[in-house]
C-alpha cells in the first residue's frame, strides 16, 4: 500500500503541480498560524511571536523544501519547473527554436510514416479471423519460382485435402462490365464458393457464393463491393437482387461485401462473379490465384505434405499436357505471399529515413552544444550559487526535452499529412488500404521525440558539464574546455556526413541504373503509336468466327483512321505485358528439353500490320499472311533473341516446337524472325513468339483472347486517332468499353517504379547532404567566431586572407574527408540491399563512388568557403577592441 501511496503522489506532482504547491503552502500557513497564537498565549507580542515561529520552522522555503522531499516528489517537480524555465529561454531564441524544431520534426515525422507503413504491412495480422491459419497455394519447381493453379489443381485440393478447411480460387480478368451505367473495361475476380469461406468474409447484405453456384450451367451470381454497390445502384441494400453485366452476361448480385473491402487476398475487384469450372481437358492453363484455410491445430508442415502427396497421384493422369515431375502443390503463409518484396522495398526505405533520422539529430544536438557552451558563464555561476551538476544537467536536459517535445508534435502532423503520400510513392504496396496512423505510431513517435530529447542533451551535457566548475577560472583551463566542446562538435559534423554519404551513393546508383534502363532501346519506335485495347463480352463472342469477323471489320476502320500509316491487332502491347502473364511454355522438337524444364518466352496473337505498325522489322522468312487461319497448319514467328537463344548456330526459320506443353498437338513452324521486341520491360529479355491471331488460343493455351488491342501508326494528333477509333467500334458494338494509350505513354509507364525509386532516395540523399552542409557550415561559423581575437591578431600581424579562408576551410575539410571515408565504408556494406533495383549497374560500381564521394565534398567545400570568407574580411582593429 504504501508503495502504491509513493506512486500515486508522484504521479499527482506530474500531473497536478501547482496543486500540490498550493496545498503544501496552505498547510504551511496553518501550522505557522497555530505556531504564532501559541507564542502570542505564552506571552510574547504578534510580531516577535511570528519572528519566533518562524525560527521554530527554520524559514517557510526550507519547510517546503523539506514538505516536498517528504512526499518523495521534489525530483518531479524541479523537473516541472525546469521544463518551464526552459520554455522561458526558448521562447527568447525563437530562431534557434524554429530550426531546431523544423530539422527534428521533419525527421520524426518521416520516421512515423515509415513505421506507420511497417505496422500495417509486415506487423499487423491480415484482416480476416484466425489470419494465423490462412495460406497460398502454388505450383512450386524451384525455391524461386512459383506460378498459379489450374482447374485440375483446385479440384483435386478441393476433393482430396485433408489438411484444409476450405480452399477456394480466384480468377483475376479485364472484362466489359456495367451496372446502372454505360460498360466500361473493368478488372473482376471471378471466384468460388470456397475463395470467401476459406477467408472467413461475411457480407454485410445477402449472401457470399455458395456450392450449387459453382455447377456449370447454374444461373450466374455476383458479390459486390459496397462501394460499387453504392456507385451502381444508390444504396448497398438495394443492390441486392439487382443484376449487373459482366462479359455480355448479366449476372444476379447476391451479397455486398462490408464497407471498404475493396481486395480479397490482396486481390483488387469491384465485382465478384462466380467462377464455373468447365471440366478439364487438360493440366494447364495455371492462372488461378488458389487461397487456403488450415484445419485448427494443423501445421503448415502437414500441410506441406499433404498437397505434394496430391501433386504426385494426380501427375500421372496429365502427364501428356504438363511433363513437370518437379512441379508441387505448395501453401505458404497467406500474409507473406501478399507481402512478398515489399519487406525489402520498406527496409531500404526505413533505412533512409533512418540515416535522415540520425544526421537530423546530430545536427541538433550540435545546435544545442553551441547554445550550451554559450551560457557556459550563466551555469557556472549556478553551480557557485550550490547548484548540483545533476541541477544542472536537469537544466540542460529539459531544453532539449522541450524541444524534442515540439519536434514530435511537429512530427505527428507531418506524418499524419505524409501519410497521403504513401499511395503516391508506392502505388503497388500490397495492404495499401490497411496503412493508417494508430496507437503504435503515436507510441512510436513519442518514443522516437523522447529518445532524440536525450541523445541531442548528451553532447551538452557531457561537454558543458565537465568543464563548467572551472570556467571561471583561467583561460588555459577555459582553453581546453574550448578543446573538448570542438572535438566533440566535429565528432557530430563527421558523422553526419558519415551518415550522409550512404544515402548519396544510394541516389547516384539508382540515378546510374535509371539512366542506363532509359537508354535501352526497346525495340520499337513509339511516336505516333496508339493501342485501344477491346474486351469482347464472352456470351456475344463466344465462337472464333463470330470474334475473328468483328476484329477484321474493327481493323478496316482503324486503317481508316487520320494519318493512319499502318494498323494491326495484338493480344500484347510492349513494354511490360508479358509481365502480368502472357507467356507460354514450349518444347523444341529438334531438341526436346528434359521432363519438367521446357522453356517459356512471352506470347502473343498478332495480325500482319502489327510489326509495320511499330516499326518491327523482318530479318529472316516471312510475316503472316490472310492465309495463316485458324484451319491452316500452326505457324509462328519470333524475336532475333528468340531464334539466337535456341538456334545459336542453326537457322531459326523452319524449325518446329511444340507449344503449349500440348503433345497430342501438331508440331509449329517457324516462319519468320523480326527484330527484337521488350514484353518482359526494358529490362528484361526481348525473347518474344508470335503467332497469327486467328490460330491464337486454337491449342488452348494460357491466354485470353478475348482481350485484343487495335495498333495504329498515325501522322495525326493521338486524340483524332482515338475519336476516330472510337466511332467505328461504336457502330459495330454499341456497348464495348475501350481503354486507351499510346505507346510513349506505356513505355513511360514502364521505368515508373525505378523513376520512382530514384526520385525518393535522391530527396532524403539531398535532405542529408543539406543538413551535413548546415553542421559544418554551423560549426566553422562557430569556430570564426570563437576564434575572432586570434584571427584579428594574425591579420594585424601581416596575415594574408586567403591563408585564413585556407585556415579555416582546412579545418571545416578536415571533418568532411574524415566523414566521407568512414561513411565510405558503410555504403559498401549497405549497398548490396540495392541489388535488386539496380540495371547493368554494380553496387560497388566505382565511377558512382567517386562522382558521390566529390559530390560531397564540393559541398562541404562551399559550406566550409563561407565561413572562411567571413573571416578573411574580419577588420583586425574591431576584432581587438571588441575584445
Amino acid at each position: 500500500m504504501s508503495l502504491f501511496s509513493d506512486l500515486s503522489e508522484r504521479a499527482r506532482a506530474l500531473f497536478y503541480g501547482e496543486q500540490q504547491s498550493r496545498e503544501v503552502d496552505e498547510e504551511l500557513r496553518f501550522h505557522l498560524e497555530r505556531e504564532v497564537q501559541e507564542n502570542v498565549r505564552k506571552g510574547m507580542d504578534p510580531e516577535q511571536a511570528r519572528r519566533q515561529a518562524l525560527l521554530a520552522f527554520g524559514g517557510v522555503e526550507r519547510v517546503r523544501e523539506e514538505t516536498w522531499e517528504a512526499r518523495g516528489v521534489r525530483p518531479v517537480v524541479d523537473l516541472t519547473s525546469d521544463m518551464r524555465y526552459a520554455f522561458r529561454t526558448l521562447g527568447r531564441n525563437r530562431g534557434f527554436t524554429l530550426a531546431a524544431v523544423a530539422v527534428l520534426g521533419l525527421a520524426i515525422g518521416a520516421s512515423t510514416v515509415v513505421f506507420g507503413v511497417v505496422n500495417s504491412v509486415l506487423l499487423s495480422e491480415l484482416p480476416y479471423p484466425h489470419p494465423e491459419r490462412l495460406v497460398r497455394i502454388h505450383q512450386q519447381n524451384s525455391p524461386t519460382n512459383r506460378f498459379g493453379l489450374s482447374a485440375v489443381d483446385y479440384q483435386a485440393i478441393r476433393d482430396q485435402a485433408r489438411t484444409l478447411e476450405a480452399v477456394g480460387v480466384v480468377l483475376m480478368r479485364d472484362v466489359s462490365l456495367s451496372g446502372a451505367g454505360r460498360p466500361e473495361q473493368a478488372r473482376v475476380g471471378w471466384a468460388t464458393a470456397g475463395f470467401f469461406r476459406a477467408l472467413g468474409v461475411s457480407p454485410v447484405r445477402g449472401r457470399t457464393l455458395a456450392p450449387p453456384d459453382e455447377e456449370p450451367g447454374a444461373p450466374p451470381v455476383a458479390v459486390v463491393s459496397y462501394a460499387f454497390a453504392v456507385q451502381a445502384f444508390g444504396d448497398a441494400a438495394a443492390a441486392v437482387g439487382r443484376s449487373v453485366t459482366i462479359d455480355g452476361v448479366s449476372h444476379t448480385v447476391v451479397g455486398v461485401l462490408p464497407r471498404g473491402t475493396d481486395r480479397l487476398a490482396a486481390a483488387r475487384a469491384a465485382v465478384w462473379p462466380v467462377l464455373q469450372l468447365e471440366p478439364p481437358k487438360r493440366r494447364g492453363p495455371f492462372t488461378l490465384y488458389g487461397v487456403g484455410r488450415l484445419r485448427e491445430g494443423v501445421s503448415l508442415e502437414a500441410a506441406v505434405r499433404d498437397l505434394a502427396d496430391i501433386s504426385r497421384r494426380i501427375f500421372p493422369t496429365w502427364a501428356s499436357g504438363f511433363q513437370d515431375r518437379t512441379a508441387l502443390l505448395t501453401p505458404v503463409p497467406l500474409r507473406a505471399a501478399i507481402v512478398g518484396n515489399a519487406g525489402r522495398h520498406l527496409g531500404i526505405f526505413g533505412g533512409a529515413v533512418a540515416l535522415v533520422l540520425l544526421i537530423a539529430v546530430a545536427n541538433v544536438a550540435t545546435l544545442m552544444l553551441v547554445r550550451a557552451s554559450a551560457r557556459e558563464r550563466e551555469l557556472a555561476v549556478r553551480a557557485s550559487l550550490g547548484a548540483t551538476r545533476s541541477r544542472l544537467a536537469r537544466l540542460l536536459v529539459a531544453e532539449s526535452l522541450v524541444v524534442a517535445t515540439l519536434a514530435g508534435l511537429a512530427g505527428w502532423v507531418v506524418a499524419t499529412f505524409g501519410l497521403r503520400l504513401v499511395g503516391v510513392l508506392d502505388p503497388n504496396l500490397p495492404r495499401l488500404g490497411e496503412v493508417a496512423l494508430g496507437g503504435r505510431a503515436l507510441g512510436f513517435a513519442a518514443a522516437a521525440a523522447a529518445a532524440s530529447g536525450i541523445l541531442v542533451s548528451l553532447p551538452a551535457v557531457s561537454v558543458v558539464l565537465a568543464s563548467v566548475a572551472s570556467s571561471l577560472r583561467s583561460d588555459d583551463r577555459r582553453a581546453g574546455t574550448s578543446q573538448r566542446a570542438n572535438l566533440v562538435r566535429g565528432a557530430l559534423v563527421v558523422s553526419e556526413f558519415a551518415l550522409a554519404l550512404p544515402l548519396l551513393l544510394g541516389a547516384g546508383l539508382l540515378l546510374n541504373s535509371f539512366l542506363r534502363l532509359q537508354r535501352v532501346d526497346p525495340g520499337f519506335d513509339p511516336a505516333g503509336v496508339v493501342g485501344v485495347s477491346v474486351s469482347l463480352p464472352a456470351a456475344r463472342y463466344s465462337d472464333m468466327a463470330t470474334a475473328d469477323r468483328f476484329w477484321r471489320q474493327a481493323l478496316e476502320r482503324a486503317q481508316a483512321a487520320p494519318g493512319a500509316v499502318a494498323a494491326g491487332l495484338s493480344t500484347a502491347l510492349p513494354p511490360n505485358d508479358a509481365l502480368t502473364g502472357d507467356v507460354n511454355n514450349f518444347d523444341l522438337v529438334a531438341h526436346p528439353a528434359p521432363a519438367g524444364a521446357q522453356p517459356t518466352s512471352p506470347w502473343s496473337g498478332v495480325t500482319e500490320g502489327y510489326f509495320q505498325a511499330l516499326g518491327v522489322a523482318l530479318l529472316d522468312g516471312r510475316l503472316f499472311t490472310p492465309a495463316d487461319s485458324s484451319g491452316a497448319p500452326p505457324v509462328v514467328i519470333v524475336s532475333r533473341s528468340w531464334a539466337e537463344h535456341y538456334f545459336p548456330d542453326q537457322q531459326a526459320v523452319g524449325q518446329e516446337i511444340v507449344a503449349g506443353g500440348c503433345t497430342e498437338c501438331p508440331p509449329t513452324t517457324v516462319i519468320g524472325v523480326v527484330g527484337d521486341v521488350k514484353y518482359l520491360g526494358l529490362a528484361g529479355s526481348a525473347d518474344a513468339v508470335y503467332e497469327p491471331l486467328a490460330q491464337y488460343g486454337s491449342q488452348a493455351k494460357a491466354m485470353n483472347p478475348q482481350t485484343v488491342s487495335l495498333v495504329v501508326r498515325s501522322t495525326a494528333p493521338p486524340s483524332a486517332v482515338f475519336s476516330a477509333i472510337r466511332e467505328g467500334l461504336r457502330a459495330l458494338d454499341p456497348e464495348l468499353p475501350t481503354v486507351e494509350t499510346t505507346l510513349s505513354q506505356r513505355l513511360q509507364s514502364s521505368v515508373a517504379d525505378p523513376r520512382r525509386w530514384t526520385a525518393i532516395v535522391a530527396g532524403f540523399a539531398a535532405t542529408a547532404v543539406l543538413l551535413a552542409a548546415l553542421g559544418v557550415f554551423g560549426l566553422m561559423s562557430y569556430v570564426v567566431r570563437q576564434r575572432r581575437r586570434e584571427i584579428g591578431v594574425r591579420m594585424a600581424l601581416g596575415a594574408e586572407p586567403a591563408s585564413v579562408i585556407r585556415m579555416i576551410v582546412g579545418r571545416g575539410m578536415r571533418y568532411a574527408l574524415l566523414g566521407t571515408g568512414i561513411g565510405l565504408g558503410v555504403a559498401l556494406l549497405q549497398a548490396r540491399w540495392l541489388r535488386a533495383l539496380l540495371f547493368e549497374v554494380a553496387p560497388t560500381d566505382p565511377g558512382t563512388i567517386a562522382a558521390v564521394a566529390a559530390l560531397l565534398l564540393v559541398v562541404a567545400l562551399a559550406a566550409c568557403w563561407l565561413p572562411g570568407r567571413r573571416a578573411a574580411h574580419i577588420r583586425p582593429l574591431e576584432a581587438l577592441a571588441a575584445e
